[in-house]
């Protein structure tokens, strides 16, 4: 969760998963198998899963009693016109004209059609669905709680400070960029855009890379390394939460200044997500003066940073134990067991496979937007939804009086329930277009 690399220094603890981005590391096992952190998330996460699998869809629920009724309802038809002295076959036709009627396509359909066509809308609009009732449960969050690296954040650092750079300057130091395996300097060569390093770059491990250029040395790496120690925290000074990396060319020096940027929609997508009545909060693994940086930028009052993956769970679990509904959107390992604690759960794309795999929902694309469609389409599916079932109920209520009463044929009964089967789709075509709720 930090949006720093951190310096290993010898005694320092390090956990196993952990990208060593320069240098070789010694290190002495401490734990092992059941006793190291990446256990310690797969328990937390197994134990939600567990949890969440208790969830009963709603079409589930309606149909749990629907056949039997139907049929015990046919079956009661036959036997009441044979006691009231009809026919055996006048009985079975009106008990079968009965079965048509209340032939359960229209109840059927009500819910999977809108799922379908709720699912189309919100692929277009970025997201995915890992989880066939994941519509049923973002439709009741009143409560979304974001990670922050990687999730408002965008997941590539990138230089901020590109307008204070000269081109040349720019140019030469991504072309020597190029040769470094350090992230830092990676977001320099894909901010200036080169393709050919410098030939002959030698890279001194902890500390940058180096090259002879037009008979001047060229550097890139730590202030210390290229001389530009003043520059550097005079930058720092003005923005502690940069990294910053610098360029020194004979005795010229540049900093550049690097961080994870928000992602471009990110305060418009947390302003619309509030004023649906949804509680935005900010859960972050990540140090403090970053957290409170992105909440006062994206104007989030609820904030905690240096959050641990079991205070993260617990944090969910404590918002459901008030009642609340709760949508995690996360992207690292660490977010895994609280995505799955959620009520709901929604991933990046470019998350860590162990959090897309847990998340319900995936979205597309640099922009937050997606997050607030997966909201804005499943209430109004989940709203279709009943819409339908109450469709499929009313129908019946008044169709089978009729059939029961001998007053409708098979052929009647089959006509009558395609037109309910119809009506139900069309209802469900609604769907394509999201509504505020």
């Amino acid at each position: 969760g930090e949006t720093q690399y951190v310096k290993a220094e010898r005694g320092m603890q390090v956990y196993a998963g952990t990208l060593n981005i320069s240098g070789t590391l010694r290190v002495r096992v401490a734990a092992a198998a059941e006793g190291t952190l990446l256990s310690e998330i797969t328990k937390l996460l197994d134990h939600a899963l567990q949890a969440r699998s208790r969830y009963i869809r709603l079409a589930d629920r309606a149909s749990q009693l629907y056949a039997p009724v139907v049929h015990v309802t046919a079956l009661l038809t036959v036997i009441g016109w044979l006691i009231a002295g009809a026919g055996l076959h006048d009985s079975i036709v009106i008990g079968i004209a009965v079965l048509i009627i209340t032939c359960p396509c229209a109840l059927g359909l009500a819910i999977p059609a809108v799922q379908t066509v709720a699912a189309g809308a919100m692929f277009r609009a970025g997201v995915l669905l890992n989880s066939g009732d994941a519509i049923e449960r973002a439709a009741v969050i009143d409560t979304v709680v974001f990670d922050k690296t990687g999730t408002l954040t965008l997941p590539e650092l990138d230089v901020v400070n590109v307008a204070e750079i000269d081109a040349d300057t720019f140019h030469l130091a991504g072309r020597l960029a190029l040769a470094s395996h350090h992230p830092v300097a990676a977001a320099v060569a894909r901010a200036s855009a080169v393709k050919a390093p410098l030939p002959d770059v030698v890279e001194e491990p902890g500390r940058g890379v180096r090259a002879m250029f037009e008979g001047e040395e060229v550097r890139l790496g730590s202030p210390a390394f290229c001389g530009a120690d003043d520059l550097a925290n005079e930058l720092l000074a003005q923005d502690p939460e940069v990294s910053v990396v610098a360029f020194s060319r004979g005795g010229r020096h540049t900093v550049f200044a690097v961080r994870q940027l928000l992602r471009p929609d990110a305060a418009k997508t947390i302003d619309a997500l509030t004023n649906r009545g949804i509680v935005v909060e900010l859960l972050s693994g990540d140090r403090e003066p970053a957290v409170r940086h992105a909440a006062g930028a994206l104007g989030v009052n609820v904030w905690r940073a240096g959050v641990t993956p079991a205070e993260k769970i617990a944090h969910v679990e404590a918002l459901k134990r008030q009642g609340r509904k709760v949508m995690m959107v996360g992207d690292g390992m660490n977010d895994a067991p609280a995505l799955a604690a959620a009520t709901v759960s929604m991933s990046p794309i470019s998350a860590t496979h162990l959090s897309q795999a847990t998340a319900d929902l995936v979205f597309l694309g640099k922009e937050l937007a997606p997050v607030l469609a997966a909201v804005d389409y499943s209430r109004k599916a989940m709203s279709l939804m009943r819409e339908n079932l109450g469709l499929a109920i009313g129908y019946n209520v008044l169709a089978v009086p009729i059939a029961i009463a001998g007053l409708a044929t098979p052929l009647i009964a089959a006509l009558a329930m395609s037109g309910s089967s119809v009506l139900v789709m069309l209802n469900a075509m609604r769907a394509r277009r999201a509504g505020r709720a």
